[in-house]
């Protein structure tokens, strides 16, 4: 929790007892369903709530923005980004249904009134969102196919709508297709622990 005040010392009294209640919460569920995995379980504020909170360092979500986290899996990068966004919606969607209900119970338990929960394939959901989020679900190119349908052409935040995911590594050849309008933000911009060597936030408006 001490990252996490360190990097977003704005955060408020209720918002640090959400988060601070996660690491119960996730390590009580993941004894039953697993959905970090074993080592990370002791790193869960740096490398899941403080990677999630990123996206909080590229944009300022305004009040009324909606989002969709594709592959949420245990509710990443969704439930900390709810937790630091109360004003915003975010709805999770996750292919595997006993990974979401870890996600819904633990948004149930630190009374989080901002998500909804959808136990499908991203390519079934017809509802329009200001942006996708994700963290490395999978290739940027297969994500656009799959969630352009989802954009709003309605616009109200400080970045025109499209996708913001999470990723690591090597991306030239990845976003190499969208070379002229993806933009990259290094995470060691922002954070100095060395996790974040390799690690972006992906911006591509759509």
């Amino acid at each position: 929790m001490e990252q996490i005040i360190h990097y977003f010392p704005e955060l408020t009294a209720k918002q640090k007892e959400q988060l601070q209640a996660l690491q119960g919460l996730y390590a009580d569920w993941n004894t039953k369903i697993n959905v970090i995995s074993r080592k990370d379980i002791d790193n869960l504020y740096e490398r899941h709530i403080l990677h999630s909170l990123a996206i909080a360092k590229v944009i300022r979500f305004k009040a009324g923005t909606s989002l969709m986290d594709v592959g949420t899996g245990g509710g990443f990068p969704a439930i900390p980004l709810a937790i630091f966004f109360p004003d915003c919606q975010f709805h999770l969607v996750d292919s595997i249904g006993k990974k979401l209900k870890v996600a819904t119970e633990i948004s149930n338990a630190i009374g989080l009134t901002n998500t909804t929960f959808r136990h499908c394939r991203a390519e079934e959901e017809q509802a329009k969102f200001d942006f996708i989020i994700s963290r490395a679900v999978m290739p940027l190119n297969d994500l656009v196919k799959i969630t352009q349908k989802n954009i709003r052409k309605e616009q109200q935040n400080a970045l025109p709508n499209g996708i913001i995911c999470l990723k690591g590594g090597e991306l030239q050849e990845e976003i190499a297709p969208f070379i002229k309008k993806v933009q990259l933000f290094p995470l060691n911009n922002y954070f100095h622990e060395e996790f974040f060597a390799t690690k972006k936030v992906v911006y591509l408006p759509l």
